[in-house]
Protein backbone atom coordinates (compact mmCIF):
# COMPACT_ATOMS: atom_id res chain seq x y z
CA UNK A 1 0.00 0.00 0.00
CA UNK A 2 1.54 3.24 -1.01
CA UNK A 3 2.13 5.43 2.18
CA UNK A 4 2.23 9.41 2.67
CA UNK A 5 5.76 8.93 2.89
CA UNK A 6 6.05 7.21 -0.46
CA UNK A 7 4.54 9.88 -1.73
CA UNK A 8 6.46 12.54 0.04
CA UNK A 9 9.51 10.94 -1.49
CA UNK A 10 8.62 10.77 -4.80
CA UNK A 11 7.84 14.24 -4.85
CA UNK A 12 10.75 15.20 -3.47
CA UNK A 13 9.00 17.09 -0.52
CA UNK A 14 8.45 16.45 2.80
CA UNK A 15 5.59 14.47 4.40
CA UNK A 16 3.91 17.34 6.31
CA UNK A 17 3.58 19.27 2.61
CA UNK A 18 1.87 15.84 1.35
CA UNK A 19 0.02 16.24 4.30
CA UNK A 20 -1.70 19.75 3.73
CA UNK A 21 -1.92 19.23 0.02
CA UNK A 22 -4.26 16.04 1.53
CA UNK A 23 -6.43 17.86 3.53
CA UNK A 24 -6.29 21.25 1.30
CA UNK A 25 -4.79 23.43 4.07
CA UNK A 26 -2.20 25.53 5.27
CA UNK A 27 0.10 27.00 2.89
CA UNK A 28 1.55 25.37 0.25
CA UNK A 29 2.56 27.21 -3.55
CA UNK A 30 0.34 26.87 -6.71
CA UNK A 31 2.82 24.68 -8.38
CA UNK A 32 4.16 22.45 -5.49
CA UNK A 33 0.69 21.64 -4.95
CA UNK A 34 -0.49 20.81 -8.54
CA UNK A 35 2.75 18.24 -8.62
CA UNK A 36 2.03 16.65 -5.32
CA UNK A 37 -1.10 15.89 -6.64
CA UNK A 38 0.24 14.77 -9.96
CA UNK A 39 1.91 12.38 -7.78
CA UNK A 40 -0.19 11.09 -5.71
CA UNK A 41 -2.52 10.36 -8.66
CA UNK A 42 0.23 8.38 -10.53
CA UNK A 43 1.32 6.21 -7.52
CA UNK A 44 -2.55 5.52 -6.33
CA UNK A 45 -2.22 6.86 -2.98
CA UNK A 46 -5.44 6.60 -0.89
CA UNK A 47 -5.33 8.90 2.63
CA UNK A 48 -5.56 6.65 5.48
CA UNK A 49 -9.37 8.68 6.54
CA UNK A 50 -9.32 6.38 10.22
CA UNK A 51 -5.20 7.42 11.33
CA UNK A 52 -6.06 11.23 10.54
CA UNK A 53 -9.15 10.68 12.79
CA UNK A 54 -6.92 9.49 15.27
CA UNK A 55 -4.05 12.07 15.18
CA UNK A 56 -6.93 15.14 14.87
CA UNK A 57 -9.23 13.90 17.48
CA UNK A 58 -11.92 14.24 14.37
CA UNK A 59 -14.18 12.49 12.70
CA UNK A 60 -14.91 12.87 8.79
CA UNK A 61 -17.65 10.35 8.62
CA UNK A 62 -21.49 11.31 8.70
CA UNK A 63 -23.47 8.35 9.66
CA UNK A 64 -27.14 8.55 8.48
CA UNK A 65 -29.84 6.24 10.52
CA UNK A 66 -33.26 5.88 8.65
CA UNK A 67 -36.44 3.66 9.27
CA UNK A 68 -36.57 2.89 5.23
CA UNK A 69 -34.45 4.60 2.86
CA UNK A 70 -36.88 3.14 0.43
CA UNK A 71 -39.56 5.65 1.56
CA UNK A 72 -39.43 8.98 -0.69
CA UNK A 73 -40.09 10.65 2.60
CA UNK A 74 -36.63 8.92 4.09
CA UNK A 75 -34.54 9.07 0.94
CA UNK A 76 -35.22 12.74 0.85
CA UNK A 77 -33.55 12.53 4.17
CA UNK A 78 -30.80 10.88 3.41
CA UNK A 79 -30.29 13.02 0.51
CA UNK A 80 -30.19 16.17 2.20
CA UNK A 81 -27.92 14.92 5.04
CA UNK A 82 -25.49 13.17 2.19
CA UNK A 83 -25.26 16.22 0.13
CA UNK A 84 -24.27 18.68 3.09
CA UNK A 85 -21.75 15.52 4.21
CA UNK A 86 -20.18 15.37 0.92
CA UNK A 87 -19.80 19.28 0.75
CA UNK A 88 -18.13 19.43 3.51
CA UNK A 89 -15.76 16.73 2.28
CA UNK A 90 -17.05 14.09 5.07
CA UNK A 91 -17.95 10.41 3.91
CA UNK A 92 -21.25 9.27 4.45
CA UNK A 93 -22.28 5.72 6.40
CA UNK A 94 -25.99 4.68 6.15
CA UNK A 95 -28.14 2.49 7.58
CA UNK A 96 -32.00 1.40 7.98
CA UNK A 97 -33.58 0.48 10.93
CA UNK A 98 -36.97 -0.98 10.28
CA UNK A 99 -38.41 1.12 13.17
CA UNK A 100 -36.33 -1.67 14.98
CA UNK A 101 -34.56 -0.12 18.40
CA UNK A 102 -32.24 -2.85 18.72
CA UNK A 103 -31.18 -2.45 15.11
CA UNK A 104 -30.96 1.24 16.31
CA UNK A 105 -28.29 0.36 19.05
CA UNK A 106 -26.39 -2.15 16.49
CA UNK A 107 -26.09 0.70 14.19
CA UNK A 108 -25.00 3.40 16.39
CA UNK A 109 -22.88 0.84 17.92
CA UNK A 110 -20.65 -0.19 14.18
CA UNK A 111 -20.66 3.92 13.45
CA UNK A 112 -18.83 4.13 16.92
CA UNK A 113 -16.52 1.89 15.77
CA UNK A 114 -15.71 2.96 12.60
CA UNK A 115 -15.07 6.52 14.09
CA UNK A 116 -18.21 8.13 13.34
CA UNK A 117 -18.92 10.98 16.13
CA UNK A 118 -21.53 12.84 13.06
CA UNK A 119 -24.78 10.54 13.79
CA UNK A 120 -27.90 12.28 11.76
CA UNK A 121 -30.48 10.09 13.60
CA UNK A 122 -34.36 9.61 12.86
CA UNK A 123 -35.75 7.27 16.02
CA UNK A 124 -39.11 7.00 16.48
CA UNK A 125 -39.15 3.97 18.71
CA UNK A 126 -35.84 4.31 20.82
CA UNK A 127 -37.15 6.02 24.54
CA UNK A 128 -35.99 9.01 25.49
CA UNK A 129 -33.76 8.13 28.35
CA UNK A 130 -31.64 5.91 25.64
CA UNK A 131 -31.39 8.89 23.20
CA UNK A 132 -30.29 11.04 25.90
CA UNK A 133 -27.68 8.97 27.13
CA UNK A 134 -26.14 8.50 23.71
CA UNK A 135 -26.72 12.07 23.09
CA UNK A 136 -23.65 12.71 25.96
CA UNK A 137 -21.71 9.91 24.72
CA UNK A 138 -21.93 10.58 21.10
CA UNK A 139 -20.73 14.68 20.52
CA UNK A 140 -22.08 14.75 17.10
CA UNK A 141 -25.00 13.50 17.39
CA UNK A 142 -28.98 15.01 16.20
CA UNK A 143 -32.02 14.16 15.90
CA UNK A 144 -34.55 14.62 12.98
CA UNK A 145 -38.25 14.30 13.67
CA UNK A 146 -38.14 13.75 17.78
CA UNK A 147 -37.96 16.83 20.43
CA UNK A 148 -36.87 15.41 23.56
CA UNK A 149 -36.52 19.03 25.94
CA UNK A 150 -33.57 17.59 28.14
CA UNK A 151 -31.14 17.75 24.34
CA UNK A 152 -33.67 20.24 22.75
CA UNK A 153 -30.13 21.89 21.10
CA UNK A 154 -29.76 18.02 19.40
CA UNK A 155 -33.35 18.04 18.49
CA UNK A 156 -34.45 19.35 14.42
CA UNK A 157 -38.54 18.51 14.79
CA UNK A 158 -41.10 20.02 12.94
CA UNK A 159 -44.63 21.48 14.09
CA UNK A 160 -47.15 18.93 13.53
CA UNK A 161 -49.43 20.75 15.43
CA UNK A 162 -49.52 23.92 13.46
CA UNK A 163 -49.82 22.00 9.97
CA UNK A 164 -53.05 20.14 11.23
CA UNK A 165 -54.48 23.43 11.81
CA UNK A 166 -53.75 24.75 8.87
CA UNK A 167 -54.81 22.12 7.02
CA UNK A 168 -58.24 22.25 8.65
CA UNK A 169 -58.51 26.03 8.44
CA UNK A 170 -57.64 25.55 4.82
CA UNK A 171 -60.84 23.45 3.93
CA UNK A 172 -62.99 25.25 6.22
CA UNK A 173 -61.84 28.52 4.06
CA UNK A 174 -63.01 26.52 1.55
CA UNK A 175 -66.94 26.45 2.93
CA UNK A 176 -66.31 22.22 4.41
CA UNK A 177 -68.00 21.48 7.52
CA UNK A 178 -68.35 17.95 7.13
CA UNK A 179 -64.45 16.19 7.65
CA UNK A 180 -62.73 12.45 7.88
CA UNK A 181 -59.23 11.78 8.62
CA UNK A 182 -56.67 8.49 8.24
CA UNK A 183 -54.14 8.81 10.66
CA UNK A 184 -50.81 6.99 11.35
CA UNK A 185 -51.61 3.85 14.11
CA UNK A 186 -48.75 4.38 14.96
CA UNK A 187 -48.03 5.47 18.86
CA UNK A 188 -45.75 8.57 17.72
CA UNK A 189 -46.03 12.41 17.84
CA UNK A 190 -46.49 12.71 14.34
CA UNK A 191 -50.26 11.96 14.34
CA UNK A 192 -51.40 12.88 17.64
CA UNK A 193 -50.36 16.38 16.92
CA UNK A 194 -51.85 16.68 13.68
CA UNK A 195 -54.98 16.10 15.24
CA UNK A 196 -54.29 18.48 18.23
CA UNK A 197 -54.15 21.19 15.26
CA UNK A 198 -56.96 19.83 13.10
CA UNK A 199 -59.14 19.69 16.42
CA UNK A 200 -58.19 23.46 17.41
CA UNK A 201 -58.84 24.83 13.94
CA UNK A 202 -62.37 23.24 13.59
CA UNK A 203 -63.22 24.51 17.82
CA UNK A 204 -62.69 27.78 16.74
CA UNK A 205 -65.64 27.70 14.08
CA UNK A 206 -67.86 25.66 15.82
CA UNK A 207 -67.00 22.29 13.80
CA UNK A 208 -65.83 18.95 15.85
CA UNK A 209 -64.47 15.95 14.51
CA UNK A 210 -66.30 12.76 16.10
CA UNK A 211 -64.07 9.85 16.69
CA UNK A 212 -65.97 7.52 14.13
CA UNK A 213 -64.63 9.87 11.44
CA UNK A 214 -61.22 9.11 12.14
CA UNK A 215 -59.26 5.64 10.78
CA UNK A 216 -56.31 4.61 12.08
CA UNK A 217 -54.37 2.89 9.85
CA UNK A 218 -50.84 2.32 8.32
CA UNK A 219 -49.29 4.94 6.09
CA UNK A 220 -48.80 3.29 2.74
CA UNK A 221 -51.28 3.84 -0.61
CA UNK A 222 -53.05 0.57 0.33
CA UNK A 223 -53.60 1.63 3.65
CA UNK A 224 -55.56 5.08 2.40
CA UNK A 225 -57.44 2.64 -0.12
CA UNK A 226 -58.84 0.53 2.79
CA UNK A 227 -59.72 3.49 5.04
CA UNK A 228 -61.52 5.36 2.23
CA UNK A 229 -63.60 1.85 1.80
CA UNK A 230 -64.28 1.92 5.26
CA UNK A 231 -65.54 5.13 5.66
CA UNK A 232 -67.80 4.52 2.61
CA UNK A 233 -69.17 1.59 3.55
CA UNK A 234 -69.77 2.70 6.96
CA UNK A 235 -71.79 5.86 5.60
CA UNK A 236 -69.24 8.17 7.14
CA UNK A 237 -70.63 11.85 5.57
CA UNK A 238 -67.90 14.29 4.70
CA UNK A 239 -66.89 16.56 1.98
CA UNK A 240 -63.11 17.24 3.24
CA UNK A 241 -60.45 14.04 3.67
CA UNK A 242 -57.48 14.65 5.58
CA UNK A 243 -54.70 12.20 5.16
CA UNK A 244 -51.52 11.28 7.31
CA UNK A 245 -49.31 11.77 4.36
CA UNK A 246 -49.25 11.85 0.59
CA UNK A 247 -48.82 7.89 0.20
CA UNK A 248 -52.45 7.53 2.18
CA UNK A 249 -53.77 10.36 0.19
CA UNK A 250 -52.90 9.24 -3.45
CA UNK A 251 -54.42 5.67 -2.59
CA UNK A 252 -57.91 7.43 -0.84
CA UNK A 253 -58.23 9.14 -4.15
CA UNK A 254 -57.55 6.14 -5.97
CA UNK A 255 -60.38 4.27 -3.66
CA UNK A 256 -63.19 7.63 -4.22
CA UNK A 257 -62.35 7.08 -7.97
CA UNK A 258 -63.19 3.23 -7.94
CA UNK A 259 -66.38 4.30 -6.30
CA UNK A 260 -67.65 6.28 -8.44
CA UNK A 261 -66.53 10.11 -6.26
CA UNK A 262 -65.08 12.83 -8.18
CA UNK A 263 -61.96 14.46 -7.08
CA UNK A 264 -62.45 17.32 -5.76
CA UNK A 265 -65.61 17.91 -7.37
CA UNK A 266 -67.43 15.54 -4.65
CA UNK A 267 -64.79 15.12 -2.23
CA UNK A 268 -61.86 17.01 -1.19
CA UNK A 269 -58.52 15.60 -0.39
CA UNK A 270 -54.93 16.82 1.84
CA UNK A 271 -52.08 14.97 2.22
CA UNK A 272 -49.30 15.93 4.03
CA UNK A 273 -44.87 15.82 3.42
CA UNK A 274 -44.77 17.10 -0.31
CA UNK A 275 -43.20 13.41 -1.57
CA UNK A 276 -42.03 13.96 -5.67
CA UNK A 277 -45.78 11.91 -6.77
CA UNK A 278 -47.83 14.44 -4.75
CA UNK A 279 -47.15 16.26 -8.34
CA UNK A 280 -47.29 13.64 -10.46
CA UNK A 281 -50.68 11.79 -9.69
CA UNK A 282 -53.48 13.22 -10.86
CA UNK A 283 -55.39 15.32 -9.60
CA UNK A 284 -52.15 16.77 -8.66
CA UNK A 285 -52.65 16.24 -4.63
CA UNK A 286 -52.81 19.29 -2.02
CA UNK A 287 -50.89 18.58 1.03
CA UNK A 288 -48.91 19.81 3.53
CA UNK A 289 -44.42 20.78 2.86
CA UNK A 290 -42.74 18.70 4.92
CA UNK A 291 -39.00 20.15 4.75
CA UNK A 292 -37.16 16.95 5.63
CA UNK A 293 -34.52 17.79 3.22
CA UNK A 294 -33.70 20.94 4.19
CA UNK A 295 -33.89 20.17 7.97
CA UNK A 296 -31.64 17.26 6.91
CA UNK A 297 -29.58 19.42 5.70
CA UNK A 298 -29.52 21.79 8.94
CA UNK A 299 -28.97 18.45 11.21
CA UNK A 300 -25.66 17.74 9.44
CA UNK A 301 -24.24 20.92 9.78
CA UNK A 302 -24.98 20.97 13.70
CA UNK A 303 -24.11 18.01 14.29
CA UNK A 304 -20.28 18.85 12.05
CA UNK A 305 -20.79 22.19 14.10
CA UNK A 306 -21.14 20.29 17.55
CA UNK A 307 -17.96 17.86 16.75
CA UNK A 308 -15.89 21.20 15.97
CA UNK A 309 -14.70 21.70 19.33
CA UNK A 310 -16.45 25.37 18.65
CA UNK A 311 -18.78 26.36 21.35
CA UNK A 312 -22.88 25.60 21.45
CA UNK A 313 -25.48 27.85 22.43
CA UNK A 314 -27.26 24.51 24.80
CA UNK A 315 -30.49 26.85 24.74
CA UNK A 316 -30.82 27.35 21.05
CA UNK A 317 -33.73 25.19 19.86
CA UNK A 318 -34.29 23.99 16.00
CA UNK A 319 -37.81 24.18 14.99
CA UNK A 320 -38.92 23.79 11.35
CA UNK A 321 -42.66 25.02 9.87
CA UNK A 322 -44.92 23.12 7.56
CA UNK A 323 -45.98 25.27 4.81
CA UNK A 324 -49.20 24.57 2.35
CA UNK A 325 -48.81 23.62 -1.17
CA UNK A 326 -51.90 24.03 -2.76
CA UNK A 327 -52.61 22.20 -6.63
CA UNK A 328 -55.77 20.26 -7.76
CA UNK A 329 -57.47 17.95 -5.14
CA UNK A 330 -59.45 20.51 -2.95
CA UNK A 331 -62.61 22.67 -4.32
Amino acid sequence: MVTLQDVADKAGVSPATVSRVVRGEGKVGDKCRAHVKKIIKKMGYRPNTNARALASNKTEIVGIIVPNIASPFFGALAIGAEEAAYKAKYKVLMGNTHNDPKIEQDLIDSFLEQGCQNIILHSKFTDDKTLIKWAKEIKGLVLVNRFIPEIASRCIWLDNVSGGRQIAEYLVNKGHEKFAVIMSHLKINDPIDRLVGIRQALAVKGLELPEEHIIYNNAGMEAGEKAVYELLDREIDFTALICFNDSVGIGAINALFERGYNVPKDISVVGFDDIIIANVCRPKLTTMKYPIAKMAVYATNLSMELTSNSEQDESKTHLFMPTLTERFSVQ
